[in-house]
């Protein structure tokens, strides 16, 4: 049964990739509701947004704690448009038909995590105040409201659904079947339920503790060197064949994991599929392609050489052909959210190899690191760039944007001082790990040379600021001509006039990316 959208409420805690979406429903002619921080958000857009107060006629209030739960908005969600009496009480007061429900939730988890760091040492009555403001009250509330009702109402409830939406209401002109509103309520009831479950947790202090469960390990970094982990894998993957997990094995799949939930969105076209390799932490091969086996051959081919016994991981089933073309190396480890049949009997045949299938690839938002004695705990480095600055003699093409977007993930997952080579979405050459910028970019010019990649049209992407001109200039003369870095330089300007003027493109993003 297709149905048409007239009106959506957005309330949500992270904007990321909501902007596509709100663009669209203004496009589409679909009536915005909204409140507080999204409202501004939409708004600052100059796309006309209907306040919720202007439904509830009371303001936000009790800080905060009540803003959405009034009858004119739940019951524009929740009112059934084929029960006649339904309509006639939703006309009499006045409520409006809501069709769309985009919301989030308070960061809980998050914030649990945060307080448990060895970064927090005050006083426990605060951090239990600042914890339980995060239990969302509304949110799950209008959640649950939307996915009940999904006969007639679509309900939204993760960021990563924002651009399958886009899509679904673009192709659709705004209209959705009752099969695409049953999955949307499917997944918006497992989202609250694990809210759910997160705050239970916390309450019984069975959680978020960051070293709960131990398991020894066969050794540590180096053979002489006893090792423990403490976590719970099972979180993480499930082994479906090989020889015990090693510390190294751990370190780098830790650091595969990170690298491909970048490139987590499910693969819908052309260059989706993600298949990168990984050595010591560092990405030596990753590639973007239409299919698996083609991206495996092109992060392969990006340098075959450091791939001899590397980790390996993939954002899409892994399939039989593939699974044939990978078994002519060796490797440790390999990834993928899952393995046809056929692929897993091909890839057994070798009995240490392991083989894990993800579960739930998302991880912390707090990173631990033992220094001194003592315990180092930081926020993980999320997102790509915070601006995209052309700054250079002219603006960066389709390709090379994409290329650059591409380059510049690939560089945060490489040891600074970093610079990452890619071309049609394929890392061609990095240099990592080098106590100079300029030897970072030698090094990688070096490896596409050794492999016979041709840098012309090739992009450049470095995890910090280039403190001097000398990077363009020796890239330039290599062949690229277009360039992304964060920026921050006081010589900035050395960089940005070599550009301009040799007519080269420079994209600066404001988020640095450094990884020691």
């Amino acid at each position: 049964m297709q149905k048409k959208i007239s009106g959506a409420l957005i309330s949500v805690f992270y904007k990321d990739g909501l902007e596509p979406v709100v663009k669209t429903l203004e496009q589409l002619g679909i009536k915005i509701y909204s409140t507080g921080g999204t409202q501004n958000f939409i708004e600052d857009l100059n796309i006309r947004c209907i306040p919720v107060e202007s439904l509830t006629t009371y303001p936000s209030i009790l800080g905060g704690r009540v803003k959405t739960l009034h009858p004119s908005v739940f019951g524009g969600i929740l009112g059934r448009r084929d029960v006649e009496q339904d309509l006639q009480e939703m006309a009499q007061y006045k409520i409006p038909e809501i069709d769309l429900v985009i919301v989030d939730l308070y960061p809980f988890e998050e914030t649990v995590a945060q307080y448990a760091s060895p970064l927090f040492s005050g006083d426990g009555s605060s951090v239990e105040k600042t914890i339980i403001e995060k239990i969302d009250i509304g949110g799950p509330s209008m959640i649950r409201a939307g996915a009940k009702n999904f006969k007639d109402v679509l309900v939204v409830a993760a960021e990563e659904d924002y651009q399958p939406l886009v899509s679904l209401l673009q192709s659709q002109r705004g209209e959705t079947t009752l099969e695409q509103r049953r999955q949307f309520a499917a997944k918006a009831f497992e989202v609250v339920m694990n809210y759910d479950i997160a705050i239970s947790n916390y309450f019984n202090q069975t959680l978020f503790n960051p070293f709960h469960e131990k398991k020894n390990l066969r050794y540590g970094e180096n053979p002489h060197q006893h090792a423990l982990f403490y976590g719970d894998l099972k979180n993480c993957f499930s082994q479906l064949h090989g020889k015990e997990i090693s510390y190294n094995n751990l370190v780098d799949i830790d650091a595969a994991i990170q690298l491909i939930n970048e490139f987590n969105n499910p693969p819908s076209g052309d260059g989706d599929i993600t298949f990168a390799i990984i050595k010591h932490t560092n990405v030596c091969g990753i590639a973007q392609r239409p299919s698996v086996k083609e991206s495996w051959g092109a992060a392969l081919a990006g340098d075959p050489e450091s791939a001899f016994g590397g980790v390996l991981v993939c954002n899409k089933a892994i399939d039989a052909a593939t699974a044939s073309a990978i078994n002519e190396i060796f490797f440790e480890v390999l990834m993928a959210p899952s393995f046809d049949e056929d692929a897993l009997q091909i890839l057994k045949s070798k009995k240490n190899r392991i083989l894990l299938q993800l579960t739930d690839a998302n991880a912390s938002g707090i990173q631990y690191k033992s220094v001194l004695g003592g315990t180092l705990a930081q926020d993980t480095d999320k997102g790509n760039y915070s601006e995209w600055k052309e700054v250079g003699g002219r603006k960066t093409t389709a390709a090379e944007h994409d290329d650059l977007s591409f380059a510049n993930i690939v560089c945060k997952h490489l040891k600074s001082n970093a610079i990452a080579l890619t071309k049609n979405k394929q890392l061609i050459g990095k240099g990592c790990g080098q106590t100079s910028r300029i030897d970072a970019l030698r090094q990688a010019i070096e490896k596409s040379k050794q492999f016979k990649f041709d840098l012309n049209g090739a992009v450049l992407a470095s995890d910090a600021f280039f403190p001097f001109n000398d990077c363009v200039q020796m890239a330039h003369a290599a062949g690229m001509e277009a360039f992304i870095q964060p920026g921050g330089s006081v010589r900035d300007k050395d960089s940005i006039d070599y550009c301009v003027q040799n007519n080269l493109a420079m994209v600066i993003t404001g988020i640095r990316h450094f990884r020691h």
